[in-house]
Order: C-alpha cells, then structure tokens, then sequence
C-alpha cells in the first residue's frame, strides 16, 4: 500500500465538511447573508419614497414606494425548523406577491428578485469564508 504524504490532514478536512461546526458555520452565514437580502430589499423600497399626501406610487418595473411602512416592516429573515442550513427572507404583507410579480391589471414592482441579485455575490463569499475556516481548523 502506497503511502501519500499529507493523506491525514486531508482527510480531516473532508470529515469537517460533514461535522456540525460546518453546520453551524454554514447556517450562520446563511443566516447573515439572509440579513443582507433583507437589508438591501428594503433599502430598495425605502430609496427616494414618500409616505402620506406626497406619495408617488412606484413606476413598472421598480421597486415599491413605500407608503405607511407595512410592506418594509413585514420582510423578514429565519432559519428553517427542520434544517437549520435553509434560511428564509420572505415579505409577509398581503400586497408583497402582487407587487413582486403584478396581476392582470398592475404591472410588478419587484423588490426581492432585485435585492437576492445584488446580494448573491455576497453570500456566497461569506459561505465559502465560513467553509474555509472550519476546513482549515
């Protein structure tokens, strides 16, 4: 039998890949990235609107004005129950999917899809940064 020089550290590297500190390395990166989207698609919402007598509903294809809050109060990051490497940003208002993709009579107004482009770049940086550490421990 062969023996390969370094064959030990790199085989406790791949048994780190499956141990529950890369999980939870994972899952907070996800959870933070997940902070990230939040963050960005209300900032999109919050840009340059007006709430009360001045607001301007938003033209086609961008992001929400807001106006009393609600749909930028309702976004919302969490962690799966069953699988804590799932992370969850969703928008909870009654009106967030009809302005996210629009209706037969009102055109969208995405702001999520717009907010996971921008911030994917990110997220996958802190989770390859959160893998590495922990494989190089």
């Amino acid at each position: 039998m062969a023996n390969v020089k370094g064959a030990d550290a790199v085989l406790r590297r791949f048994k780190r890949l499956a141990s529950p500190e890369m999980k939870e390395a994972v899952r907070g990166a996800l959870y933070v990235g997940g902070g990230l989207l939040q963050e960005e698609a209300k900032r999109s919402i919050m840009e340059g609107s007006v709430s009360g007598k001045n607001h301007v509903p938003s033209k086609p294809g961008e992001p929400p004005n807001n106006d009393l809050h609600e749909l930028h109060n309702s976004i919302i990051v969490r962690q799966a129950k069953d699988d804590p490497t799932i992370v969850e940003v969703s928008a909870t208002a009654a009106h967030a999917v009809p302005l996210e993709f629009g209706t037969g009579v009102m055109a969208e107004r995405p702001f999520m899809r717009p907010a996971a482009r921008a911030t994917k770049d990110k997220v996958a940086r802190l989770v390859t940064a959160a893998v590495t550490r922990e494989t190089e421990k």
